[in-house]
């Protein structure tokens, strides 16, 4: 059984009839959608995704949602996806995307005990990047309103929170060194980090990222454009730093590493510097790591979103009542300063990948998509 918005009305169908009734019988849902789609894998995104444009709309089964995806988020790690890194047998051509903010258009009978047509969610599910996506019940949370700010929170936030509730011991005084600050993930690491009352350093790669870090809390930003990050780590905390919350891979990792503490854990929850690269890597001192961590009984620990699902509904649950309190800032970058303007429209989400990877953004990169000519939504 399926529940829909039709025009005027709402209606529980057998799933034999949906198809003819989401097509011929008034309903708001278009037959056709906009899609991405990878073609050929590659972590070039540009040769790697098409954009479609004539593709049916899928149909939510029992527990699922269908939703209207009015803000997608663009992550780095999109081009691990497309060149096929995640799952080395994936065959093309698959969809892609990670994440959205949208409306609920259509949802299962079963998802229909949660949630309602017209509802406004945030997810998590591979699809994201089109018109229309269908999301398990189980992978969104309830939003207040399609507001792009809530596209922060499933990947990048709950990222920062889980990570550091289970693998970073914070508490009070904790020096804390988060890279690439002022990101997608960055941000809240910083956030949660401070709200643990912990001594937080940023890095980051413009005076302007440097004033965002001040206005979120952090206690030492760290241009690396205008000063050399290990030079300052070494005379400003001479004995090191309890947690680094890493995300840049290569010579970043190795200054982490050469600043841990005594006792000091790195968490890896990415390494974007080699994302870009045939192999995905950047080349890190790995000879002397054994080494550099028995001599401070320091410890590095990888962190991966989809091992710690039993975490997840209770961190986005958190997190969405925090946002809504006011207790956290979910800086979203739209691109209105990029040289062609703002994201808007599936096709941007090429130029919004080049973006990222240029390092322009504040934030975390936000496409919005708009009421498609063909939709009555």
């Amino acid at each position: 059984m399926l529940r829909l918005a039709p025009a005027g009305a709402r209606a529980i169908v057998d799933m034999s009839y949906a198809r003819h009734f989401l097509d011929f019988q008034g309903s708001n849902i278009p037959r056709a959608m906009q899609k991405l789609v990878v073609t050929r894998l590659s972590p070039n995104f540009r040769e790697a995704v098409t954009l479609r444009r004539d593709c049916p709309v899928p149909l939510p089964g029992d527990g699922d949602l269908l939703v209207r995806n009015r803000f997608v988020g663009v992550n780095a790690s999109d081009i691990n996806y497309s060149s096929g890194r995640y799952d080395p047998s994936v065959k093309t051509p698959f969809d892609i995307g990670f994440e959205g903010v949208g409306e609920v258009v259509a949802l299962g009978l079963s998802a229909s005990a949660r949630y309602t047509v017209g509802q406004a969610v945030a997810y998590v599910a591979p699809g994201s990047f089109a018109e229309y996506t269908v999301v398990p019940a189980s992978a969104a949370a309830p939003v207040a309103s399609l507001q792009s700010e809530y596209v922060t929170l499933p990947i990048s936030a709950t990222t920062a929170y889980i990570s550091l509730n289970e693998l970073g011991g914070l508490s009070e005084g904790t020096k804390v060194l988060v890279t690439a600050a002022a990101g997608g993930t960055g941000q809240f690491a910083v956030q949660l980090a401070k709200k643990a009352k912990c001594h937080v350093i940023g890095t980051c790669s413009s005076d302007k990222k440097s004033a965002f870090l001040k206005s979120i809390g952090c206690d030492r930003p760290i241009n690396y454009k205008t000063e050399p990050v290990s030079t300052v780590l070494k005379q400003e905390y001479p004995k090191g730093v309890d947690v680094v919350y890493e995300s840049v891979g290569g010579t970043m990792f190795d200054m982490a590493v050469d600043a841990l503490a005594v006792r000091g854990r790195l968490i890896v929850i990415g390494f974007v510097s080699g994302y870009q690269t045939p192999t995905g890597l950047a080349p890190v001192k790995a000879g002397t790591l054994p080494a550099k961590l028995l001599k401070k009984s320091a410890s590095i620990r990888g962190f991966f979103l989809n091992h710690y699902l039993s975490k997840y509904q209770a961190a986005m649950d958190h997190l969405v009542k925090m946002y809504a309190g006011g207790d956290l800032v979910c800086e979203v970058d739209l691109g209105d300063l990029s040289a062609e303007g703002r994201f808007i429209g599936l096709e941007s989400v090429f130029r919004a990948v080049d973006y990222m990877y240029m390092g322009k953004n504040t934030g975390k990169i936000v496409v919005e998509l708009p009421r498609s000519v063909n939709s009555k939504l």
